[in-house]
């Protein structure tokens, strides 16, 4: 089982990754997905990788209907509460992107939050990608969001402190290769002593953006746009972060 399958890591590291001004962020990230993509009310949409439904309920709340995979059950069972306080409704599916597919069956099909490159292999990050592309049907939308290897550069650090949750959080990162990858040490400290020391350690695969657009167009898409934000800024050396938008 690899750490991204771990029901316990996520439910030590969930509320650190996704704290309060995370989920501040999620209804207008929603908003422009719909409006990258050209969405209608009633289309359908699949928010891959999903996580709590950080993005999913706001998706639905614009009135979309959204399909939310993730690996994670007790992940599942928390977006599945969150939709019901929220009064939407959400197909939520429990599946591996590597091995899942539902051909041809989303207008729009999402994958945000750096939740892409952590597989073993670049075989298997490359079947993740493409299971996601077959989702889209002719004429719909392929959303991407995440940390590419120029966004990586940009940003390094070698780590930093803060307090979360009640921990205070310790990081540590490092390059791997020639940065075909980062490595990251997260390291909780319960601020009351009353819980034990907890420490991870991943890599993420870094890609180029010019690699996933290339790849993007070789799985079918015609047209692909890559971004430096939310707003369609150039990807450049100012850029925020990696979206990527792909047209059937």
């Amino acid at each position: 089982m690899e750490w991204f399958e771990s029901e316990d890591f996520w439910k030590n590291y969930g509320p650190i990754m996704f704290d309060e001004a995370h989920w501040a962020e999620a209804p207008a990230v929603a908003d422009r997905v719909k409006k990258l993509a050209g969405l209608k009310d009633g289309d359908t949409i699949l928010d891959a990788g999903c996580g709590v439904g950080r993005i999913s309920v706001e998706l639905a709340a614009l009135d979309l209907k959204v399909t939310g995979t993730d690996i994670i059950q007790a992940e599942l069972d928390t977006a599945a509460e969150s939709a019901r306080d929220e009064g939407v409704e959400i197909e939520f599916v429990k599946a591996d992107m590597r091995k899942w597919c539902r051909p041809a069956a989303f207008d729009c099909v999402v994958n945000l939050y750096t939740s892409f490159g952590y597989c073993d292999t670049v075989e298997e990050d490359m079947a993740y990608l493409k299971n996601m592309c077959d989702c889209v049907r002719e004429g719909g939308t392929f959303i991407f969001e995440g940390t590419t290897r120029e966004i990586a550069a940009m940003y390094f650090t070698e780590g930093e402190w803060f307090e979360r949750a009640g921990y205070t959080v310790l990081t540590e990162f490092g390059v791997v290769g020639a940065w075909e990858g980062l490595r990251s040490k997260w390291i909780l400290i319960d601020k009351e002593g009353m819980r034990p020391r907890i420490e991870h350690e991943f890599v993420q695969r870094l890609y180029p953006a010019s690699f996933l657009r290339d790849k993007l167009l070789e799985f079918g898409f015609s047209q692909v746009q890559v971004y430096g934000d939310w707003e369609e800024s150039p990807y450049d050396h100012k850029a925020a972060t990696c979206v990527i938008v792909a047209k059937m």
